[in-house]
């Protein structure tokens, strides 16, 4: 196990340079960011009150001491479960490609706390509420997979752009590796993975046009979804 962690933080785009500055100062100096967009229906949009825009997604590097700390000013200072104001997801780093990374990553980040919560931290691994499903699949059938992933209920999910890069291998199971692609994320519960991820292999799967593949990524903790939590329940 590392000690880190990937932090992604989804936010209107016009934030991003405010959540950047909250990561700088607290400490967190390795942040990248792309350009995304969200895929809520605009009825749901309208039963939470926000207006679609566009995002931006920030890729942080966490140091597990720093985690639960992160995770709570992010609530308590940067209002994060508040509508439209952003998730945030941590997933954890099984492994890292050698010391002078895992020290650039951290960038004087301590784990005064990590041994001690080690051992917890382990356990909640093994046992995660939430689960983050990605999909790639060909460009302009985001709405195939998400009309297939909400069918399962999903509530919706944040698009990012690719492209592949498949040198030597120009097609798989007649898949091109190397065309524009894209990528869809969505964050579920554990319950409810397994019934998207069928659902999108069955409508938008490698025999659909859409092409989608299909993976998922156990999530360490979040922050930013009680709200979306409550109106689901509701």
């Amino acid at each position: 196990m590392s000690g880190l962690y990937i932090l992604l933080t989804i936010v209107r785009r016009t934030d991003a340079g405010e959540y950047e500055e909250f990561y700088r100062k607290h400490g967190i100096s390795v942040t990248y960011s792309t350009n995304c967009n969200g895929t809520a229906h605009e009825k749901t949009l309208a039963l939470w009150g926000i207006e679609k825009n566009e995002k931006s997604m920030l890729i942080s590097f966490v140091a597990e001491g720093s985690l639960k700390t992160i995770l709570r000013e992010l609530t308590l200072e940067m209002k994060i479960d508040l509508p439209d104001r952003g998730i945030a997801v941590a997933i954890a780093l099984s492994g890292i490609g050698g010391a002078k990374a895992l020290e650039y990553f951290r960038m004087g980040q301590t784990d005064n706390d990590a041994e001690q919560n080690d051992q917890q931290t382990k356990e909640k691994n093994m046992q995660t509420a939430q689960e983050l499903i990605m999909a790639i699949y060909e460009k302009g059938y985001t709405d195939l997979v998400m009309d297939a992933a909400r069918e399962a209920g999903a509530a919706g999910g944040t698009t990012i752009k690719a492209k592949g890069t498949g040198a030597g291998a120009e097609k798989f199971f007649g898949l091109s590796l190397a065309e524009e692609k894209e990528i869809v994320l969505i964050v579920s519960s554990n319950e409810k993975k397994k019934d998207i991820m069928k659902a999108i292999m069955h409508k938008a799967g490698m025999d659909s046009k859409a092409h989608a593949l299909v993976f998922s990524l156990p999530v360490t903790d979040t922050a930013g979804f009680r709200f979306s939590d409550t109106v689901e329940k509701e």
